[in-house]
């Protein structure tokens, strides 16, 4: 996994996103997933811009199909921003950098 990027797992999950000092936007991807692997860099880079102001995570759901199935996850791509473990904003498909910082944004504090 790339830098800045954490990665989940069932037994790391809850705490991981409970405990988040910043909102965390939960990457709910699989290998097989071209629009997954397109999204990946762009992920990269808000990780690396943003660091104060968000926390990006990846889980993929091969492995970790209970989780997702919490979240009613239904298609991957699908990213959920957390914030104090609450559920802020879901944004589901590949999209520009520009428009998912603009999705992202109005739930992250300002930048410091």
């Amino acid at each position: 996994m790339a830098a800045g990027i954490i990665t989940l797992t069932s037994s790391t999950f809850d705490e991981t996103v409970n405990s988040s000092s910043t909102p965390i936007l939960v990457d709910f991807w699989a290998e097989w997933c071209g629009p997954c692997k397109q999204i990946a860099p762009i992920l990269e880079q808000i990780a690396a811009e943003m660091p104060s102001q968000i926390t990006i995570a990846k889980l993929n759901v091969d492995d970790y199909g209970d989780i997702a199935g919490r979240f009613n996850v239904m298609s991957i791509p699908t990213m959920i921003l957390f914030d104090n473990g609450d559920v802020k904003t879901r944004i589901v498909g590949a999209m520009p950098k520009g428009r998912m910082v603009q999705e992202l944004t109005p739930f992250l504090p300002a930048s410091s």
